[in-house]
C-alpha cells in the first residue's frame, strides 16, 4: 500500500519477513541507511499492537525473535502533530469527500514536581489502567519527580485502545483538505475508502499539501475514528458507522460493474477467521513482549 503513495508522502519504509537471517536484518537496515530511533511495526496490524520504537541493534535483534510475522522497518517521524483523515472517493470520479478529521493527543501525563512517574501514572484516569503495561515500558523512570509543568508521553502510538484521546476537528474539513486528499487518494487511482493516519506539522501544513508524512492507510476494516471522544451519543455513532459502510457498500457495486469480481461467503469467511487467529497471536506476543 505504502508503494501506491507519492513517494513524497510516506517515510523510508523497509519490508522484512520473519524468516529471513538476522545477520540479513542488519545488512538491510545498513544498506537502506536507518538512523536510531526507528519505528518497527507489522506490515499486518492493528490497535498498536507489536509497534515498538527500536533504538539498537540488541532492540531490534529481539523484536525479530519475537514478531513470528512479516514487518516494516520505517524512520521515526519526529513531527508534532499526528492526525486522522477518513476519505471516500467513488470509481470513476477524481473528487471524493472527507468524511472525518481528528488530531491524536498520545498518552501523557504533566509533572506537578512533586510526584513520582509512577504516582502520575496511577493518578491518570486512563494510564491507570495500563499499570502493568506502563511499568514494563517506563521502567527506569517509574521513581522520577517529574518537574512541574513537564509532559511526560507514555506512549507514541495514537491509539484509541492505547489511550491516546482524539480531537475532532470536523469544523477544519474544507475545500483544501479535500483536494489533498483527492490528489493522494487519486495517485493509482485504486484507493476509493479508508482512513489515513499521518503526521504534520499544523493544520495549515496539512490543508497546504506540506510537511505531510503518512503512517498507514486503513482500508475496508477502518473504524471511523471520529466517533470517538467528540459527544456523540451510541445511536449516532452506529449510524456513522452503518453510513460508512453503506458508502463501501456503493463502491463495491462500481467496482463490480468495472470488472473487480466479488469475494465468494467462503474466501471472506477464510479471510475473517484467519485475521481473527493472526491478530490474537499478535496481541499475546505484544502481552508477552
Amino acid at each position: 500500500m505504502y508503494e501506491q503513495f507519492p513517494k513524497e508522502y510516506y517515510p523510508k519504509t523497509l519490508h522484512l519477513t520473519a524468516e529471513l537471517d538476522y545477520n540479513l536484518v542488519c545488512e538491510k537496515v545498513a544498506e537502506v541507511g536507518f538512523d536510531y530511533p526507528f519505528i518497527a511495526k507489522p506490515e499486518v496490524g492493528m490497535q498498536g499492537l507489536m509497534v515498538r520504537k527500536i533504538h539498537n541493534l540488541d532492540e531490534l535483534k529481539t523484536y525479530h525473535e519475537r514478531i513470528q510475522a512479516d514487518y516494516l522497518v520505517q524512520a521515526y517521524l519526529d513531527l508534532p502533530l499526528e492526525f486522522s483523515v477518513f476519505h471516500v472517493r467513488y470509481p470513476g470520479q477524481t473528487k471524493g469527500k472527507v468524511t472525518g478529521f481528528i488530531l491524536k493527543e498520545y498518552l501523557q501525563v504533566v509533572g506537578d514536581g512533586s510526584t513520582t512517574l509512577l504516582g502520575l501514572i496511577q493518578q491518570h484516569p486512563k494510564a491507570r489502567y495500563r499499570e502493568d503495561e506502563m511499568r514494563q515500558m517506563h521502567g527506569d523512570n517509574l521513581d522520577k519527580v517529574i518537574t512541574k509543568g513537564e509532559v511526560f508521553q507514555l506512549s507514541f502510538t495514537g491509539n484509541h485502545n492505547r489511550g491516546a484521546r482524539f480531537i475532532n476537528l470536523h469544523s477544519e474539513i474544507d475545500e483544501r483538505l479535500t483536494a489533498v486528499f483527492d490528489t493522494i487518494s487519486n495517485n493509482t487511482g485504486a484507493f476509493y475508502y479508508g482512513r489515513y493516519d499521518l503526521k504534520c506539522t499544523s493544520i495549515e501544513d496539512l490543508k497546504a499539501g506540506r510537511n505531510i508524512m503518512l503512517i498507514e492507510f486503513n482500508g475496508a476494516g477502518a473504524e471511523p475514528n471520529h466517533i470517538y471522544d467528540c459527544g456523540m451519543s451510541y445511536l449516532e455513532a452506529l449510524k456513522e458507522i452503518a453510513w460508512h459502510w453503506k458508502q463501501m457498500y456503493h463502491i463495491a457495486k462500481i467496482n463490480h460493474r468495472r470488472g473487480v469480481p466479488y469475494w465468494s461467503f467462503q474466501r471472506g469467511k477464510r479471510h475473517l477467521q484467519n485475521a481473527a487467529v493472526f491478530f490474537e497471536r499478535m496481541r499475546k506476543i505484544d502481552k508477552a513482549y
